[in-house]
């Protein structure tokens, strides 16, 4: 485990204050992210890795984990050898915000130089996407582009992180009221966000057959 980023696992009460998906988020200005790399050599060798970040030093928590991407994907750059091109690396992000737009154009632009490296990131809370024309809507969608599977946190990812990174003591996962609620109504919303992308993609498609 990379226990130099931060302390392993996060105190419940400072998980479930970042983490509960309510609508109105006021006083959360910190974003946490929970992460787990899995590294494959061939078909058969899997290891990985977990831990979590916060932002620092007005660093956002995205860009400072991309910091620590050699500590925790040795090899992901590569040497041209055999074994280097059966390398691949699958990380998931559990956050407690969607990045922001500039992050979201710094993951993407780090994604389309790593073939051999699957991003997966699922939310608690969309960061400023109530304006149609938000940016952060797009930078959503870039990211979509870049192939990287958004989703927002369920029941069960609260439960999966409260199980993996959290010094929960042995006591139980209790479900804060509205979590099923707002789960739903936010992942309407990105899904929303991300069919434009879909659009998009139809539109693009649509000229290059001259319809």
């Amino acid at each position: 485990m990379i226990t130099k980023l931060d302390s392993v696992l996060l105190p419940k009460k400072k998980f479930i204050y970042h983490y509960k998906n309510v609508r109105w988020a006021r006083g959360r200005h910190e974003t946490y992210l929970c992460f787990v790399v899995k590294r494959r050599v061939g078909p058969d060798t899997l290891t990985f890795d977990f831990g979590h970040l916060r932002n620092r030093s007005g660093c956002h928590v995205e860009l400072l984990f991309l910091r620590y991407i050699e500590a925790l994907c040795p090899g992901l750059w590569g040497c041209g050898g055999d074994d280097d091109r059966r390398l691949s690396y699958s990380i998931t992000w559990f956050c407690s915000w969607s990045p922001c737009v500039n992050c979201s154009i710094r993951l993407s632009q780090f994604l389309s130089r790593m073939p051999n490296l699957r991003l997966r990131i699922f939310v608690s809370r969309l960061y400023f996407c109530d304006m149609e024309d938000s940016r952060e809507r797009e930078g959503l969608r870039m990211l979509t582009r870049a192939g990287v599977q958004l989703t927002v946190m369920t029941y069960k990812d609260f439960f999966y992180c409260w199980q993996t990174f959290v010094a929960h003591n042995k006591s139980k996962f209790k479900a804060w009221e509205e979590l099923h609620r707002n789960s739903v109504r936010l992942t309407r919303k990105l899904n929303r966000i991300l069919q434009e992308c879909e659009t998009d993609d139809l539109r693009d498609a649509f000229k290059l057959l001259g319809l």
